[in-house]
């Protein structure tokens, strides 16, 4: 899902050519760094949520939600305070939004689509500190799971 997710996100001129999966995030978190150009985006694959269950004979369906987070790293040069960073986060945060709500990639559990469409799960600033801010959108897609 991660290339799926990734052209969407693509056609945001700020993050175009900046969106890396969560296995970079991880490696950059295990040496203490940040990412040298910003803004930049990783993608998350955050579970599975199982929920309501149907079963007929010979079938079971499970309605399931998918959720991916998108993190956010957002740097302004002399900002300690992060003043200037809220005003550019904003935008980049709707946008994000924009690409991913309402849309739907192919199902990996049903043969071609979904049940649902990506909505927005939640939102958070993770930090804020030394100028780099780091903010977190969370998604969430609604399927079915059946066997």
């Amino acid at each position: 899902m991660f290339e799926a997710v990734k052209d969407r996100l693509d056609t945001i001129a700020a993050l175009a050519g900046r969106i890396q999966p969560g296995a970079s995030l991880s490696e950059l978190m295990a040496r203490n760094l940040a990412p040298q150009v910003c803004p930049a985006a990783f993608v998350l694959p955050l579970g599975i949520r199982g929920s309501a269950v149907t079963a007929m004979s010979g079938l079971f369906v499970q309605e399931i939600a998918e959720t991916l987070g998108v993190v956010l790293f957002l740097r302004a040069a002399g900002d300690a305070t992060g003043g200037k960073l809220a005003d550019q986060l904003t935008p980049l945060r709707n946008d994000v939004i924009r690409a991913i709500v309402g849309w739907a990639p192919q199902s990996d559990w049903l043969e071609g689509e979904t049940v649902g469409v990506f909505r927005l799960a939640r939102g958070e600033l993770i930090s804020l500190s030394g100028g780099l801010l780091t903010y977190q959108i969370d998604f969430a897609l609604d399927d079915q799971l059946r066997i």
